[in-house]
C-alpha cells in the first residue's frame, strides 16, 4: 500500500511540474495577431520548417563575419546581426549572433532595446565605454569600460549601448538569446516614427520647445503623413 501511495504521489508531482511548466511560446516577432481562417493567415510565431531530410550545412552556416563593415555614418559604427534570416538552421533555437565594427574616436552603437533578448557581449578590439539603465522608478545607471577580452551582460529588454573611446576602431561581438532578438533604436523610435508622434505628447513627455521636436523629428526622417 505505501508504494502504491508512493507512486500516486509521484504522478501527481509529475502533473504538477509539467503544469506549472508550461507557458506560451516567446514572441518571434512584434505580434501575430490570431486569424480563423488559416488559409487567409500570413505569418507564424517564428518560420514554417523545412523537411529535416532536406536540411543541409548551408542552412547552418554564415562565411564573412571576419569582414570589416563600413562605419562612415551619423553614428560611427555598423551592426551585423546574423538572425534567422540569415542562417534558417536558427530556426526554434533561441539564439543569434552580431558583429558591432565601431569607428576610432567616437564611434558609437546608440541607446537601444532589444525587446525578444539578453545580450552578452565580448571586445575584440578597442575600448568601449558600455551601458544600460534599470526599469523605472530607479531608472539606475550602470556602466563600465570594456577592454579587448572582457565581457559584459545587457539584460533582457532594457536600453543599453556601446561606445568607442579609443583612438583606433573597434569590434565586438555579441550573442543574444532569440532567433530574432529585435532592436529599436530610443531616437529613431521616438522621433522618426511614421507617422509621426504628435509633438504635443513628444514636447511634454522631454521637456521641449516644439520647434526642437520638429526639428528632431525631420533629422530622423519621420513621415508625417
Amino acid at each position: 500500500m505505501r508504494s502504491v501511495h508512493f507512486l500516486l504521489a509521484f504522478v501527481l508531482l509529475a502533473l504538477a511540474s509539467s503544469i506549472a511548466s508550461a507557458f506560451d511560446p516567446s514572441p518571434l516577432q512584434d505580434f501575430c495577431v490570431a486569424i480563423n481562417d488559416p488559409k487567409a493567415a500570413v505569418f507564424v510565431n517564428g518560420k514554417f520548417c523545412k523537411n529535416p531530410k532536406m536540411a543541409t550545412a548551408n542552412d547552418f552556416s554564415f562565411s564573412g563575419l571576419n569582414i570589416p563593415r563600413n562605419t562612415e555614418n551619423r553614428v560611427g559604427s555598423n551592426v551585423t546581426l546574423l538572425n534567422v534570416d540569415q542562417i534558417p538552421g536558427l530556426n526554434t533555437l533561441g539564439i543569434s549572433l552580431a558583429r558591432i565594427d565601431f569607428a576610432q574616436n567616437g564611434g558609437l552603437n546608440p541607446p537601444h532595446t532589444h525587446p525578444r533578448a539578453t545580450e552578452i557581449l565580448v571586445v575584440v578590439e578597442g575600448e568601449l565605454y558600455v551601458g544600460f539603465v534599470t526599469s523605472n522608478p530607479d531608472n539606475r545607471f550602470i556602466s563600465k569600460v570594456l577592454y579587448p577580452g572582457d565581457v559584459f551582460v545587457f539584460p533582457f529588454g532594457l536600453i543599453h549601448f556601446q561606445l568607442n573611446i579609443a583612438k583606433t576602431p573597434a569590434v565586438a561581438f555579441a550573442g543574444l538569446s532569440s532567433q530574432n532578438p529585435g532592436t529599436i533604436t530610443i531616437a529613431n523610435a521616438v522621433f522618426g516614427s511614421d507617422p509621426l508622434i504628435s509633438p504635443d505628447v513628444l514636447a511634454k513627455a522631454f521637456h521641449l520647445d516644439l520647434k526642437i521636436v520638429n526639428y528632431l523629428q525631420k533629422l530622423f526622417g519621420g513621415n508625417s503623413e
